[in-house]
């Protein structure tokens, strides 16, 4: 059966109206309710909830009913099983908010009968994550100047928050990735060379596992942010946390992918991976190792040119038509680029 938008967002709307009542203690009014783009595993809604008087401007995140394919749903399962259930993001959002993170607050989950699925809400935050926008509009000069240090420190106090704080966390260690990674691309069954080349050289020079894993974000890079004039103002798309290797994140914010065209400045698109190490290591992270960043970068980009691949895999297999994977797919072959190119210079 298919939802149209106008039902999908009175529903939504009923349930927001009956949380938010729960919540607040007073009758709530749902006003400017939006989906916003982006969020294709998940979605995000934004709001006003008009209670007692007062005017709360908010975002719901939610898991989309799964729909398409017997094949297609098998595969969603299987997709979300590796990330955070909402109630457990929800939970790490509170800590690295209460920790001093730039992380958006959270106010309450939703309940079974406000038929919404797994659920919660927080408190919008100002600012745009379109990072073209933010690479080249005028009003983002002055911010293009502090981006790459700010994500250093702000990635540093993520990394120190106190993981007695967290809900429980998988553990993933080098190892870990490699082997899933490895699991994923098994499962397309076709050749892809340069990827098991990279996947190959990862393996043979994978770091030990560290001492005391922290809380890694697991998505930390431009476009999984708000910025405004002034900056970032908060992180999203937590629901790739774990705990493990702090270096992880440094790597995957440094993707050639994320830069968006500023080849020339690796963290993000705005600055050198020295201003990165250098802001993250004044904020308290522990110090960088050079060849360590290298590894993860490396790491990053198989990762993301796996993910191309299984995306244009969901496109062509007919299990989820969408010129969007399509899109995504074709960016596979740039990875093996950015991959052969980034195994030459660590020779």
């Amino acid at each position: 059966m298919t939802v149209h938008m106008s039902d999908e967002a009175d529903l939504v709307a009923a349930g927001l109206a009956q949380a938010a009542t729960r919540y607040f203690a007073a009758p709530a009014k749902i006003e400017d309710l939006r989906r916003e783009s982006g969020g294709a595993s998940r979605q995000t809604w934004s709001f006003d909830a008009l209670a007692a008087g007062q005017r709360h401007e908010l975002i719901l995140r939610r898991d989309p009913p799964i729909t398409g394919t017997p094949i297609n749903r098998e595969r969603g399962d299987r997709e979300r099983s590796a990330a955070l259930d909402r109630a457990t993001e929800f939970a790490v959002l509170r800590a690295a908010f209460r920790a001093g993170a730039r992380a958006p607050e959270v106010l309450f989950e939703l309940a079974p009968a406000d038929a919404l699925g797994e659920a919660f809400v927080m408190r919008r935050v100002g600012g745009t994550a379109i990072a073209r926008k933010l690479l080249r509009d005028p009003p983002y000069a002055e911010a293009r100047q502090k981006i790459a240090g700010q994500l250093g420190e702000i990635i540093a106090r993520i990394h120190g928050v106190d993981v007695a704080t967290l809900p429980r966390l998988d553990r993933r260690e080098a190892a870990d990735h490699i082997a899933s990674l490895r699991g994923l691309l098994d499962t397309l069954n076709y050749a892809a060379p340069v990827f098991e080349l990279a996947l190959t050289w990862l393996d043979r020079r994978k770091p030990p596992p560290i001492a005391r894993p922290t809380l890694v974000h697991g998505d930390y890079r431009t476009g999984n942010y708000l910025a405004d004039e002034s900056g970032v103002t908060a992180i999203l798309d937590w629901e790739g946390a774990h705990l493990g290797d702090p270096v992880e994140d440094l790597g995957w914010v440094c993707v050639k992918s994320w830069r968006f065209g500023s080849i020339d400045k690796p963290a993000g698109g705005f600055g050198s991976r020295e201003a990165l190490w250098a802001a993250y290591e004044r904020a308290g992270g522990a110090k960088v190792d050079p060849a360590r960043a290298h590894w993860w970068e490396v790491f990053g980009t198989v990762r993301w040119g796996i993910i191309c691949h299984s995306q244009a895999w969901k496109h062509l297999s007919g299990s989820l038509k969408s010129m969007e994977m399509a899109s995504i797919g074709r960016r596979a072959v740039e990875t093996e680029v950015d991959l052969l190119q980034l195994l030459k210079e660590a020779r």
